[in-house]
C-alpha cells in the first residue's frame, strides 16, 4: 500500500527536493505540496494524505498550529514536523500540539525514510539528538515555571498572533481567517489584556520568543 504524503515548507527547491527523493521509494507517493500554513491545513482537508510533513516556521499559520488543527480536525492524519531547530520550545510545542515525530532538516534523508515508514505503522519517531530534549522536558513539566505563558492563549488567538508579528494589517488577517475586522481587533486586544503587553513590538518579541513565528530564525 501507497503511503500518500503532503510536503509543507515556505522554501519551494527544498520542497522540490523531498519530493523527488520520496518518490524514488516504490512505497511512498507525495499527493499535495503547500508554501505556507492555511494552504497546507486546506491541503490536508482536501487530499485526506496519511502523512503530513510540516515545516515548523512556515508564514501564515506555522506548523505547530497546523498541527494541532489536524488532530482536532483530520485526526486520521499523522504529522511529522521538519524543522532546523532542536531548541525545547519548538520541539515540545510541537509535540504537545499532536506531532507523530520530529526531525531536524540537517539530518541524512535515509533518516526520513526511516521516519516516515515508522510514523506510518503507527510509531512516533524523533531525531537521535533531540531525544534528550524531550526527555528533560517531560521531566520537568509538572514545574509551572517551566511553562510558557503561551498556554494561555486560544489557538485563534495564537494565529492572530502570528500574523500581526509578521507584519500584517487587521483586513489582511481577516481576509486570511475569513473573519471580520471587528472580530480580529477583539482577538487582538483579549491577546495584549492576557499578555499584559500594548504594542506590536512587545506583542512580536514575546511571538518570536515562544516560537509562533519564524522571524527570529
Amino acid at each position: 500500500m501507497t503511503v500518500r504524503i503532503l510536503i509543507a515548507d515556505d522554501h519551494k527547491i527544498l520542497r522540490e527536493g523531498l519530493r523527488s527523493l520520496l518518490e524514488k521509494q516504490s512505497t511512498f507517493g507525495v499527493v499535495a505540496e503547500a508554501e505556507d500554513g492555511l494552504t497546507a491545513f486546506e491541503g490536508v482537508k482536501k487530499h485526506k494524505p496519511d502523512i503530513a510533513i510540516l515545516d515548523i516556521g512556515m508564514p501564515g499559520l506555522n506548523g505547530i498550529e497546523v498541527t494541532r488543527k489536524i488532530r482536532s480536525e483530520m485526526a486520521e492524519t499523522k504529522v511529522i514536523a521538519l524543522s532546523m531547530h532542536a531548541d525545547r520550545r519548538f520541539v515540545m510545542g510541537v509535540l504537545e500540539a499532536g506531532a507523530n515525530g520530529y526531525l531536524l532538516k540537517d539530518s541524512a534523508f535515509e533518516e526520513l525514510v526511516i521516519a516516515v515508514t515508522a510514523v506510518a505503522k503507527g510509531k512516533m519517531y524523533l531525531s537521535p539528538s533531540i531525544a534528550e530534549t524531550v526527555i528533560k522536558s517531560t521531566l520537568e513539566k509538572s514545574d509551572p515555571k517551566r511553562q510558557g505563558s503561551s498556554v494561555l492563549l486560544s489557538g485563534r488567538e495564537r494565529e492572530v498572533l502570528q500574523m500581526i508579528a509578521e507584519g500584517k494589517s487587521t483586513k489582511e488577517i481577516a481576509f486570511k481567517l475569513f473573519v471580520s475586522t471587528k472580530t480580529v481587533e477583539t482577538h487582538r486586544k483579549q491577546i495584549m489584556d492576557k499578555l499584559n503587553i500594548r504594542t506590536v513590538a512587545g506583542l512580536t518579541k514575546y511571538a518570536i520568543r515562544e516560537g509562533l513565528t519564524s522571524l527570529g530564525s
